[in-house]
């Protein structure tokens, strides 16, 4: 009678889980993506959305998910944080199956409780923040290295080999900034430096004059730019006519937008040093890489090349070979599984490996010379 029962409870169960995890059997599998599509922001959302869709159109045109098409479902946010509430309410009403590259950090902290609530997937959202990479979050999947490490590889190269020892901080005055702010903090402590001086600016604005005259005051050696690109290079353009700045380090994290800062600063590129989370895609001899340069010129030729595209691309990739892994009926956990469990080789030779919640665990550091960017391993 016992085992009757435990069977009986084993079988209900069953039937919980099953019934829980929604299978999707329709032919369009639905991604919702919430980006800047007008405003400040505007690069970052053309860039994201065309280097993903890239990929999935790749994907649908060569049937690589046999019966299964995906759709890239995008709402502008306009980098404004109850925009992105309004998308993703959207965006659920409408069934998507996973979440796909959210841009900001301030967008998708403000939008964490209704993320957390619905349990949907949420895939390769650009931002390094903290509290995206929580291990108690099982439905967020990262691509891209933290803040924490993009900054700390920036303050140990200038640090070890440039000698640098005062740093700054022009940061915008929100989610975003504070954990670049925080970042910057722990990796000056580890090696028993105190922050020289900061300044502030408010997101959406180029209003940088106030905190370029705090940061003036304590004559930095660094001052690492945790912005949006126009407010960096706005920041950067009006330092550079003052000679205090003469030899000061700009130190861009990868959400500063390399491709746009330079296009701002008219390539007067001299003491700007660029953080990034993916490998060069002008340069780069990676498979993935010259496959992400025909399929844009394929799909979105009008849409310039870049590393932000180019995480998108290799983030969409990740998704659908997550997807050609899976056996029987495409399922959200079963989706979470299998991303987190692709092998080190999914994107060729561009290791990649789940750990720290995130897909691909590496930092590059790139100067702008001569119309590229050279990797500083291979300079200094």
């Amino acid at each position: 009678m016992i085992r009757y029962f435990l069977a009986l409870i084993g079988v209900l169960i069953f039937l919980y889980f099953s019934l829980r995890d929604e299978r999707f059997t329709e032919e369009s599998l639905k991604l919702g993506i919430s980006v800047a599509n007008t405003g400040i922001m505007k690069a970052w959302g053309s860039s994201v959305y065309s280097g993903a869709n890239a990929y999935f159109r790749y994907a649908n045109d060569n049937n690589l998910l046999k019966d299964k098409k995906i759709s890239l479902i995008v709402y502008d946010d306009m980098y404004e944080p109850e925009r992105t509430i309004k998308n993703i309410r959207k965006l659920i009403d409408e069934n998507i199956f996973a979440f796909f590259g959210f841009v900001g950090t301030p967008t998708v902290k403000k939008s964490l409780p209704i993320l957390q609530e619905n349990k949907i997937p949420f895939i390769a959202p650009f931002s390094g923040a903290e509290f995206l990479r929580d291990k108690n979050n099982k439905y967020f999947v990262n691509f891209r290295s933290s803040y924490d490490q993009e900054i700390d590889a920036i303050v140990k190269y200038l640090y070890e080999k440039k000698g640098v020892k005062r740093f700054a901080v022009f940061y915008q005055n929100d989610d975003y900034g504070e954990e670049g702010f925080v970042s910057l903090l722990e990796s000056l402590g580890k090696r028993g430096l105190k922050l020289a001086g900061e300044g502030t600016y408010k997101r959406n604005t180029l209003s940088i004059k106030h905190a370029l005259y705090e940061i003036k005051s304590v004559q930095p050696e660094a001052i690492l730019m945790v912005g949006a690109h126009r407010a960096n290079a706005l920041f950067i353009k009006t330092a550079k006519e003052d000679k205090i700045f003469k030899n000061t380090y700009f130190c861009n994290i990868s959400f500063g937008d390399a491709d746009e800062m330079v296009k701002e600063l008219d390539k007067n590129t001299t003491n700007l040093l660029f953080s990034e989370v993916v490998p060069n895609y002008k340069n780069s001899k990676l498979s993935v890489v010259l496959e992400y340069k025909e399929l844009m010129q394929k799909y979105y030729p009008n849409q310039a090349l870049g590393f932000i595209s180019l995480e998108s691309f290799l983030a969409a990739k990740t998704v659908v070979a997550a997807l050609q892994n899976m056996k029987g009926d495409i399922t959200r956990e079963k989706f979470l599984k299998e991303i987190k469990s692709l092998k080190s080789d999914s994107l060729g030779a561009l290791e990649i490996g789940f750990k720290n919640t995130q897909l691909h665990n590496k930092v590059y550091l790139y100067k702008y010379k001569n119309s590229n960017f050279i990797e500083v391993k291979n300079e200094d």
